[in-house]
């Protein structure tokens, strides 16, 4: 177990560059297992602990791979479908995305129901109801097992749900005829897959759009991809620079998906200049100091292109130091809030309406505290509160924020942050 010691009162300045996108990574990468020739070469992916966790679960399963420089090949030619090792699984929700490739592939899939973050309750029931209507066969336990030879078919998401998109989305790209995806998903790396898919062979129409039509073919080959930047690591950037007080630049941004929490940060008062690049992902976005309080407002996450419910608890921690009362309205999941607590305990006023709603009242200065992160993404808000805390913080469980950031400590320390890590 590793903490986090973080002095606070220190504002951000200079330049950071955004990393690859870490779930369109783990689409991308079960993607890869639908080659039955050819090697994938995959690109800006980051180095972090849940693409490490992906990668051994694929070894186990007999495929190839390296990675280095954020560079993965894999070659997934001898791969089988046997048990997805539990241990690893467990450790993982974005395992479960295996369910539709190994399924595709090889008519059959046995695997543990997936781990990751608590944040509440994320059923599979979309994934699992439309495999069922591509004619598999679904055996429900402590395990999940899954197999049948599949049909195209119209299949009707009752939410939007992203992972159970992708999943039907590899699905389909092998199965026999045409298959309609209504309400899917539209996230980048929802798009990023479908992309990637392509590459390799697959038909798909309608990418980034909640239609999809998928003509099924008889096989796929390795492709070359290069993920897209990380919108949420983004806002992560834009979030500290701004609660802080300072000014940065953030380089390596895709503009195009972050409009929504751009525009919430310019209710709030934030001040910022975008600069487009020459490229999807050589954007560029400038923080610029302001001493004036940010201003309360209401914040309501939705599905992409709306507010994410993962950029919700990073504009969470700078409504503390907004004036007035912010709303904050996640109905996605129901432990969404949990950061809450652990701010609170810095001193932030919180009142809380229900598991879904909560008023914010400033601006409060917080104060150090030492904190245990419960989740990703939490993990980073708190981190950002204790980078304005008066003292010094220390933050446990810095491996969970490592799962889906790159050196964030370090690439912070890069801006004038002070934190240590403890092992």
């Amino acid at each position: 177990m590793s903490k986090f010691v973080v002095t606070g009162g220190l504002e951000l300045s200079g330049e950071v560059s955004v990393n690859g996108s870490k779930n369109a990574a783990l689409a991308v990468l079960a993607a890869a297992v639908l080659a039955e020739n050819g090697i994938s070469e995959i690109e800006n992916v980051p180095d972090i602990a849940d693409v490490k966790i992906f990668l051994q679960i694929l070894k186990s399963l007999g495929a190839e791979t390296q990675f280095s420089n954020h560079k993965i090949i894999i070659d997934a030619v001898k791969m089988q479908s046997s048990p997805v090792p539990g241990e690893l699984s467990g450790k993982l929700r974005g395992s479960i995305l295996l369910a539709g490739a190994l399924l595709s592939r090889f008519g059959i899939v046995h695997l543990k129901k997936p781990g990751g973050d608590a944040i509440g309750s994320r059923p599979i029931d979309a994934h699992l109801d439309g495999f069922r209507k591509l004619g598999a066969e679904v055996l429900e336990n402590d395990a999940i097992e899954i197999r049948g030879k599949l049909e195209g078919a119209k299949i009707v998401l009752s939410v939007s749900s992203v992972t159970g998109t992708e999943n039907l989305i590899m699905a389909a790209v092998l199965a026999r005829g045409v298959t309609e995806i209504r309400m899917a998903a539209t996230e980048p790396h929802v798009q990023d897959l479908c992309n990637f898919l392509t590459a390799m062979g697959a038909s798909i129409h309608g990418t980034g759009t909640p239609i999809l039509r998928i003509t099924g073919v008889s096989k796929l080959s390795g492709a070359k991809f290069r993920l897209c930047s990380d919108e949420i690591e983004t806002i992560t950037f834009c979030a500290a620079i701004a609660a802080t007080r300072g000014s940065a630049a953030i380089s390596q941004v895709n503009l195009e998906n972050v409009d929504a929490p751009l525009a919430t940060l310019d209710r709030m008062g934030v001040r910022f200049v975008c600069h487009s690049g020459k490229s999807r992902d050589n954007g560029r976005i400038e923080i610029l100091k302001s001493d004036a309080p940010y201003r309360a407002i209401k914040i309501v996450t939705g599905v992409f292109p709306q507010l994410l419910t993962d950029e919700q608890p990073l504009l969470g921690v700078l409504a503390t130091q907004a004036e007035g009362q912010t709303f904050i309205h996640d109905w996605i999941y129901e432990g969404r809030q949990g950061y809450l607590h652990a701010l609170m305990e810095m001193g932030a006023k919180v009142v809380f309406e229900d598991v879904h709603r909560a008023r914010i009242s400033g601006p409060t200065p917080l104060h150090s505290a030492e904190i245990r992160t419960p989740d990703l993404r939490a993990g980073a808000s708190i981190l950002i509160a204790a980078l304005i805390a008066e003292g010094q913080s220390i933050i446990y469980n810095a491996e969970i924020i490592d799962r889906g950031y790159e050196r964030l400590d370090e690439r912070l320390n890069s801006l004038g942050a002070k934190i240590e890590r403890v092992n």
